[in-house]
């Protein structure tokens, strides 16, 4: 094949959408052009072989956060194996370089900035011709005869003209695949990519209800729409809703991100009664300080949330998720932890902590000093510290991160949690202690099965307790073990103990 599309995604599961958004849009050049997907698990050695296999003349890499560094090692490999070929590279994290870009990585000659589909279609015209005119390809930055030349850019295009991304490529019935009704963001989030992309453009129903006839019909696991906010619009997000719930094939999950604010009585309606694991819902909280909000440029309502929250539990069968993140402007260490206890005490199925990072293009980046931020310069480019928490704090928000994810997320402790937790009456303050003792006892440093994830927890609850000669916590930590794997382990620990071995 000449043309290689391809890329590291951050794990198995996941696949690409840019890529086959590309081959979906290269008309007769598919016929010379193929995909091949790899992981940030895989070495480079395995990836580099695979990649020289293939025998391409152009490699075209789809850059993220999560694998630039790996792409770009492999690029400069490439070109010292092969000094002929091209590389191009495409998506946000290339998006919005300069031309000292192509100056610090000679290795690559091509670059695509913003929405692919259009500039992508029309290099691959030049690339084929025989007198290449590369001055006509919007939004190109490359080489020639030594200088760097940087393009106008591609304006937004009508997204309704992009074909479904799965026409010409079969989906993978074991892997999450994505799925996108809408582009842009009707919000202005100062951290977020999608707040560049002010224009929310929609594909019209009808072109949506047929595209996921497909996903139907074929019976795929979960279906993950990318919509930046998928209930922007309420009529809209109704009617698609409806459609999912009128075809429901009894297994296909939709993941859908949604706004808690703008829900409406007419959304709650509708979701009584529906088939549990039919709908998951990501309700992004990232603060419940209203001065860190409009610091970023975010609205927020946490009464509301609290409100849609509520209502959807008690609806019951949607998986909800819910997100904060660390390292917000004028949000100290007190402060997140106010904001931690807001969300937990929603008791959301997961909960997920994730740290900021100051992504290239983002209006938080450009305000960095403002807001004192010191930050990792490589990617994924993680806030270190900024005027308003520690290192050290940020630091140990991590470890209470993983506390959550161990003990919180990954479920099966349920009984034990809430009984710890009314004791102790403050969720931060108990995981934060948790955190502490986990870490100074070494078990970071090896991966535990589930089974002694309850050892280590009754050795801290007999420690935070103070009474070894009556765990008040056994029971039901024997209660969550035998519902979260099966009665047999009760049985053996009871017979060998509970210490922890090795």
């Amino acid at each position: 094949m000449k043309i290689l599309l391809t890329t590291l995604n951050s794990k198995y599961i996941h696949s690409n959408l840019a890529l086959r958004y590309l081959y979906s849009v290269a008309g007769s050049y598919r016929d010379q052009m193929e995909i091949d997907e790899y992981t940030i698990n895989h070495t480079d050695d395995y990836i580099f072989t695979e990649l020289m296999r293939k025998d391409s003349k152009l490699y075209c890499f789809s850059c993220y956060i999560w694998n630039i560094e790996r792409i770009l090692y492999l690029a400069r490999t490439l070109k010292q194996a092969k000094p002929n070929v091209k590389i191009l590279l495409g998506g946000p994290e290339v998006s919005y370089e300069g031309e000292e870009f192509l100056f610090q990585n000679p290795c690559v000659d091509y670059v695509i900035q913003g929405e692919g589909e259009g500039p992508f279609f029309a290099f691959l015209k030049q690339y084929f011709s025989t007198v290449p005119d590369y001055d006509s390809v919007w939004g190109l930055l490359y080489r020639a005869d030594n200088i760097v030349r940087k393009n106008k850019p591609c304006p937004p295009l009508k997204f309704e003209s992009v074909p479904n991304p799965y026409e010409q490529l079969p989906a993978e019935e074991d892997k999450i695949l994505y799925y996108e009704s809408s582009r842009g963001c009707p919000f202005r989030c100062a951290y977020c990519l999608s707040c560049i992309d002010r224009q929310v453009r929609a594909l019209p129903l009808d072109r949506v209800r047929e595209d996921l006839k497909y996903f139907i019909y074929k019976r795929v696991k979960q279906v993950k729409f990318v919509d930046r906010t998928f209930n922007y619009d309420a009529y809209r997000s109704l009617e698609i809703m409806k459609y999912l719930i009128e075809k429901d094939n009894g297994f296909t999950n939709y993941h859908l991100e949604i706004c808690g604010e703008l829900l409406t009585e007419e959304h709650y309606r509708l979701l009584e009664g529906v088939r549990p694991g039919l709908f998951q819902f990501e309700i992004g909280v990232q603060s419940t300080n209203p001065s860190t909000l409009n610091a970023i440029n975010r609205r927020g309502n946490f009464e509301k949330i609290t409100e849609a929250v509520q209502r959807l539990r008690k609806i019951g069968g949607i998986h909800l998720h819910l997100d904060l993140i660390a390292g917000l402007p004028l949000e100290d260490y007190s402060r997140f932890r106010h904001s931690f206890n807001d969300v937990y005490n929603l008791q959301p199925d997961a909960f997920q902590v994730g740290f900021l990072k100051l992504l290239k293009g983002t209006p938080l980046r450009e305000d960095a000093k403002i807001y004192g931020y010191v930050y990792r310069q490589k990617a994924p480019y993680e806030v270190i510290t900024n005027s308003y928490i520690s290192a050290d704090g940020l630091v140990r928000l991590k470890m209470i991160a993983d506390m959550v994810d161990l003990y919180y997320n990954r479920g099966g402790f349920k009984g034990t949690l809430n009984k710890a937790l009314s004791a102790s009456g403050n969720p931060f303050d108990f995981y934060e202690e948790l955190a502490l003792w986990y870490y100074l006892k070494g078990h970071q440093r090896k991966n535990h099965k589930k089974e002694d994830l309850y050892r280590i927890l009754r050795d801290f609850l007999i420690q935070w307790n103070g009474d070894e000669e009556n765990n008040e916590f056994d029971d039901l930590l024997e209660a969550d073990l035998a519902q979260a794997i099966n009665p047999e382990v009760v049985k053996r620990l009871r017979k060998e103990g509970w210490a922890l071995k090795g």
